[in-house]
Order: structure tokens, then sequence, then C-alpha cells
């Protein structure tokens, strides 16, 4: 199953007869065996689906790369030396020939295949009069596009950057063994993402209650004013927000219980978490591993740390309750960490600035629960679930979008951002007159440091990314300098050699700046 067109052999038979090639999906649903009857009740549908958030929940996808790529590329992240794990996002050392990564391109079609085949027995069931599927096939549509969405960040250039560039195949039912479908449009993906979202939408509106486990009706509008947003839709992304927020379904942790959040499952934000167990735990190659400090526990390296651009931002406010789940850098008496960091910090400052406490407490615990390894209430403290999409995130997409309509609110907008601000109180809120897409692209950074965002947001708003990589000496052999923009070639991912092997179909579809 290392390419789609033998995905695409397995998914006929039944997305819910398939085990991963991590192992970690184990579903038996009645009559699994059987292509034409995988399907056969509501209860089975319902451990499909469980399967698919399984998959989701592997180290190529949720369970850690797709979090760890977009801020080890955003530069919120550093990394102390070169070769540590995932060190080619930051240093852009990914070629088309190196395997390592082509694990997002299999797991993204591994499980688009799973949900395709899901619908068309959900589609079979109910042309034969079965009812009671519509949620589930919700639900499913909701993940396919959530999937479609995040193959197309990684492979496809922005919407409001080059739409009719490629973005990556638009497969919608299961296909025989020999297929060899060849990349759609950037444009014609997000037509399809938003076709997924809206009957997906009208499926889920049956049931309003909050889901946290999986996604119900509030997960698939905040991802619609996720995507809207990224297409710079701005109107349609606000009304989506709007609703999610107006509804009140869900609450903004306040900032006495912030911190203790993460060591929670489904907490009040929470609007679709994707579970993680001791199964999937990936122990000293988790998320909470890379991200500790050095040597808290045996294995921990250390690998990523906050840079001084992130640190910055957060050190605006020294009592900013963020700061709960942020602890020392990772110095060892052999590697000075100390010494660098504040090399670093002058370069950006100049050689005589003061370099402030704050500065040297780079790693982050929202992965392990707390700084003392909480967890979040799992057996091991390095399985503490994704945070998928939060209520946080929506008022900022409200406040950004706001200020980006096409009628712009001001006053909406700086509401919206205000109250995710109240988390760094010595902060002046933001008014009419001093709010700014830069003042909303900041709180995003602090607010969902580590969640996987960062870069996105820099290379769909045309900024540019800085990397804090000036005395660490690590290598950026595959891009030009300490600093990026969207013209660079490498901002998206190659398609792997063994992709196009096995599919020649997209032998001349390879990114350009890979070619």
């Amino acid at each position: 199953m290392k390419k789609i067109k033998y995905i695409l052999l397995w998914a006929v038979i039944g997305a819910t007869s398939l085990a991963s090639c991590d192992d970690f999906l184990n579903m038996q649903p009645t009559n699994s065996g059987n292509a034409a009857t995988a399907i056969s009740t509501v209860t089975d549908a319902q451990y499909a689906l469980n399967g698919i958030m399984r998959a989701m929940s592997s180290s190529s996808y949720y369970g850690r790369n797709m979090i760890m790529y977009a801020d080890g590329r955003g530069g919120d992240y550093t990394v102390p030396t070169n070769g540590y794990l995932l060190e080619q996002f930051f240093s852009y050392s990914i070629s088309p020939t190196a395997s390592s990564f082509a694990g997002f391109w299999e797991s993204g079609f591994y499980i688009i295949m799973q949900i395709n085949s899901l619908l068309e027995n959900i589609e079979r069931l109910e042309a034969d009069g079965a009812t009671g599927f519509a949620f589930y096939k919700g639900q499913a549509l909701t993940l396919r596009a959530l999937v479609y969405f995040d193959l197309l960040r990684l492979y496809g250039l922005p919407y409001n950057y080059k739409p009719d560039s490629f973005g990556v195949p638009n497969i919608t039912t299961t296909l025989p063994a020999d297929a060899q479908p060849t990349r759609a449009t950037v444009k014609e993906n997000y037509t399809q993402i938003i076709a997924d979202l809206t009957e997906g939408k009208t499926l889920l509106a049956s049931d309003k209650k909050a889901k946290k486990s999986f996604p119900g009706y509030y997960a698939n509008v905040a991802l619609q004013a996720r995507v809207k947003l990224y297409m710079e839709d701005y109107a349609g992304a606000l009304t989506a927000a709007e609703e999610v927020i107006n509804d009140g379904v869900y609450t903004l942790y306040t900032p006495s219980n912030w911190v203790d959040s993460w060591t929670k499952q489904d907490g009040s934000e929470s609007i679709f978490e994707l579970g993680i167990d001791s199964e999937s735990d990936l122990k000293t190659t988790s998320m909470s591993y890379l991200l500790m400090r050095r040597e808290q526990k045996s294995g921990a390296n250390g690998n990523f740390t906050a840079s001084c651009y992130f640190l910055d931002r957060l050190g605006e406010d020294t009592g900013d309750v963020r700061w709960g789940v942020m602890d020392s850098d990772p110095h060892t008496a052999s590697i000075n960490y100390t010494a660098d960091r504040e090399e670093a910090y002058k370069a950006l400052h100049g050689a005589s600035a003061t370099v402030p406490a704050y500065v040297h407490q780079g790693s982050c615990y929202k992965y392990s629960g707390s700084t003392s390894l909480e967890g979040d209430g799992k057996e091991t403290f390095t399985a503490v679930n994704i945070k998928i999409i939060r209520l946080s995130e929506v008022y900022l997409i409200a406040a950004e979008a706001a200020l980006n309509s096409p009628a712009p609110n001001k006053t909406a907008a700086a509401n919206y951002l205000n109250e995710i601000r109240k988390r760094a109180p010595s902060l002046a809120p933001a008014t009419t007159s001093t709010i700014t897409d830069e003042m909303i692209l900041d709180e995003r950074s602090k607010e969902l440091y580590g969640e996987g965002h960062r870069f996105f947001d820099l290379i769909r708003k045309n900024k540019a990314v800085k990397y804090d990589d000036i005395t660490f000496g690590c290598p950026h052999a595959g891009r030009p300098g300490s600093e990026v923009d969207r013209t660079f070639g490498k901002i998206v991912l190659p398609i792997s050699q063994s992709e196009i092997n096995a599919n020649p179909a997209i032998k001349d579809q390879q990114n350009e700046g890979y070619k």
C-alpha cells in the first residue's frame, strides 16, 4: 500500500477491512470480507469512521508530522543541531527520491480511499431503502474535505496565488487498481472541498449538540470558516465563524484555566479532537518528546525549540498565561544552548541588546499535558489528544475575516481578537484604530503555537518566513537562506519518485521546485 494505485486496489475491498502500514487500524465489522456488503449496519458505519480517525492519528499525519511540518517550516521553531528527527522540515532538505516524507501522500490517499468506499457502501444501502446513515455520511464527507484540504496545503500553492496550478488528484470514488489519476488544479480541489463540506453540513444538521471526539455539525462549520479564510472568501468565513461563536455550544477557556486545559480531553474549546491512545502513542518519537527539554526524560533531545521570533511575540507580555506550557531551553553541559540562544537574540536585535529571561523558555509542553508531564488522563503522558480545531481559532478567523471582508467591521474584528488577547493581561486591547492583519497573525502564532498553522498562515498571507538559524549552525541545503517567501519553489512538498513510478500519468506534474 505504498502507492496510490495499490491503495486504490485495496479500497475496493472495503474501507473497514483494511489494515494500515503502521498497524494502527483494526476493525472487523459485519461481513468485512465482502466488498459488496462491507457496510451493512449503522454500527458498521460507525466502526468504519472510528478506523478512519485512527488512521488519521498515524505519525505520517496528525499523530506527528502534519503538526510538526507547519511550525517547523513556519519559523516558530528552530532546531539546535542538524540530523535530528524531522529536521528536514526546517532545512527544506527533502527530495523526490528520499521517501522519508512520502507518508503525507500515502496516508492522505489511503484515508480518502477508505472514506470513498464507506460513502459508496452507504449510498448502496440507501438506494435499497436503508435509513439512519445520514449523520455518518455527513461525518465522512467532512473528513474527506479535511484530508483534501491538508493534502492541498502540503502539495499545492495557495489559492490566492496560483489557483490554476497543480493541486492533488481529485478522487471521490473507488477506482480500479490500474487507474492513473492525474492532478487536479488547486481551484478544482477547493471546489470539491467546499462541495463536501456543504453537503456534510446539511446531513449533520439534525444533531447540533457539542461533539468533540468526532466531527459533528460545528466541526464542519468551523472547518468551512478555516477553508474559506484560505480562499479569501472573508464574508463566507465570517458567517461560518460567527455561527459557531453565536450558537454558544462551545466556550473559550478563561485565562485561569487555559494552561490546565492541556491536561484534559475534550475541553470546552475543543470542537474536534483526534484521540491519541497508547496503541498509537509514538513515545520517544512523539511530539511530546520532540518538543520537551533535552534529557528531561531518557530519549528526549530537545529536537525543536521555540525560535527567538516566536519568543519575542509571546514576550510582549511576560504575564501571558500561555507561558505556562513553556519551559527552559534544553541546555546541557555538552551543548551550550544558553550562549547560542543569546547570540541568536543579539543577531536579531543588535549586539548591545539586553537579552530577556524569556529567551531561554523555548520548550513546549502542549503535547505532554503540562511541564510536569501530566498527560491528558491516559496511561502515557505522550498520548495527548490532537486538537484539530478549537474555538480560539474560530475567534481568530472571525477577527481576520471581519477586518478583511468587503464591508470591513473593525469593531467586530477588535472584539473577537480581544477575547483571545485576554490571555495576555498586560497587553492593551486592540481598537478600531490599532487592529491590523499583523496583530491577528501574531495572536494566531501565540495561541496556536505547536498546533500546525504558522507556515500555512504566512504563505497564504504572502508574508516572508524567517528562520532562526543564524548561530545554531543548522544546514539549510534546501532553502536559499534564513528567509523564504511563496515564490520559492520548495514551499510545497515534492511528489515522491516512488509515486511517480507507480503512476506515470503524473510524471510531468511534479512540483516546479523539484524538477
